[in-house]
């Protein structure tokens, strides 16, 4: 029995669905899975002792030697990134006397705030879904938001001080790599060379049979509104979710040298 760990988010049960309700030949594989936030299941990982599990690329950079990134199951595209927000009319000028909202130290999210805002110190870590609120609450000045709220806080009156993701793509000229599945390598060159292709049929059977998984899909998306479901969904599983391909390398290369310049990780 192998354990699993991935989000509840849409783009993560949409292309695990065919997996856990084993719609797919899983090789004779079995898995115990369960749901965590984005950065519950960083310092999961980080702690080690989950077989396999979908963590930020920033965490997975901290995690190279005892953990495979599969080829299949990664979030990354254009359009896609992070947002910082507020409900008052700041620049970038305004933030480092501003304190801000992080999505979680390990995220994705952080390490491109640093990259583009490094002079910011004062920070506040909290659960993604709780930042738009603080925020209204006067909690806090600001705050990075990722997965759905990229679709809701307009509605809620606050407003976008920098897109990090285009910031990422005027930067590199690549996708930004958000997130991906990892393996622990002691598992065996044989297994992961089986969860590398369950991983990609479950993509390629969700993306071929979409209606199929939307049942697991609403089940774990809170109250999420259906047309957020499918935008959510339509952003975050691509082509290179299927694959990463060349281009996603090159991203994911990308981004560990910018962090290892910044000195955000070691070489």
């Amino acid at each position: 029995m192998l354990s699993l760990a991935i989000s509840p988010c849409p783009n993560d049960t949409f292309i695990f669905d065919p997996i856990i309700q084993k719609r797919i030949d899983l090789e004779g594989l079995k898995f115990e899975y369960q749901l965590h936030d984005v950065e519950t299941l960083n310092n999961m990982a980080l702690r080690g002792g989950v077989d396999m599990i979908k963590v930020s690329f920033f965490t997975y950079m901290l995690l190279q030697q005892n953990f495979v990134l599969l080829d299949s199951g990664s979030a990354m595209g254009f359009g896609s990134g992070p947002i910082l927000i507020s409900k008052n009319d700041y620049s970038l000028e305004d933030l480092p006397n501003l304190t801000v909202a992080i999505p979680g130290q390990f995220t994705t999210a952080h390490m491109l705030f640093r990259i583009a805002a490094p002079a910011v110190k004062k920070k506040e870590f909290m659960v993604f879904s709780e930042i738009e609120t603080a925020i209204l609450e006067g909690k806090v000045d600001a705050g990075v938001i990722i997965h759905e709220n990229r679709f809701t806080f307009e509605q809620k009156g606050l407003k976008k001080i920098l897109d990090l993701g285009k910031f990422w793509e005027q930067l590199t000229g690549s996708p930004i790599p958000l997130g991906g599945i990892i393996v622990r390598k002691g598992l065996g060159y044989n297994i992961i060379n089986k969860l590398n292709r369950i991983m990609f049929r479950s993509v390629e059977y969700a993306l071929k049979h979409p209606s199929e998984a939307m049942p697991f899909v609403r089940q774990h998306a809170q109250e999420m509104d259906e047309l957020v479901i499918q935008k959510h969904i339509r952003m975050y599983v691509n082509e290179n979710t299927l694959s990463l391909g060349t281009g996603g390398k090159v991203a994911l290369s990308k981004l560990q040298q910018i962090a290892i310049e910044k000195g955000l990780i070691k070489e």
